[in-house]
């Protein structure tokens, strides 16, 4: 049973009680056609770790061995399509990385695979990458500046742009 929703006036947004800072997006769930070509992407392109896998069914991948960062799942979907364009859903999964270094790796090992960029940005705040996984899930890759670095207005507030990320100086940034 889902409740009805009706649409609060701006003020409304705005919680009495906001929930506190430590609290994060554990994990995504994403709904797959294939497993083994999501694994290829997610743990043989990005570079994840399989944590635990359930036949063709669904796996748990991760990042530095947590439990699971990113869980795909065949159960609504093998063999399935990407619901068409102009339908609500998921628009991307973003992936923080620590250093901008590690976001170069990133883009090296998606250069290396001929996955292509949908788009690159660099937005004052962070430096983004966007792709699509096989299954057409759109997939934010980025690292964050250090807060201190964030444009703001003359009054403090927060100014994020949408400008264009120059790949080469990203990838001349990463580990050899």
């Amino acid at each position: 049973m889902s409740a009805a929703i009706s649409p609060l006036s701006e003020s409304a947004y705005t919680p009495a009680r906001p929930i506190g800072a430590g609290v994060r997006i554990g994990h995504v769930h994403l709904k797959v056609a294939d497993l083994d070509r999501s694994l290829a992407f997610y743990c043989g392109v990005l570079g994840f770790q399989l944590m635990q896998r359930y036949g063709s069914q669904a796996a748990f991948i991760s990042a530095g061995g947590y439990h699971h960062h990113i869980g795909l799942n065949t159960w609504e979907s093998k063999g399935g399509s990407p619901p068409p364009r102009g339908t609500t859903g998921l628009y991307h999964t973003a992936i923080l990385y620590p250093t901008r270094a590690e976001l170069a790796d990133a883009l090296r090992r998606l250069v290396e695979a001929g996955v292509p960029l949908e788009g690159a940005s660099d937005h004052g705040v962070s430096e983004a990458l966007y792709l699509s996984d096989p299954d057409r899930n759109g997939v934010e890759l980025y690292w964050d500046r250090p807060e201190a670095q964030w444009p703001r207005t003359p009054d403090g507030t927060l100014q994020m742009v949408t400008e264009r990320l120059d790949l080469q100086d990203l990838l001349a940034s990463a580990q050899p």
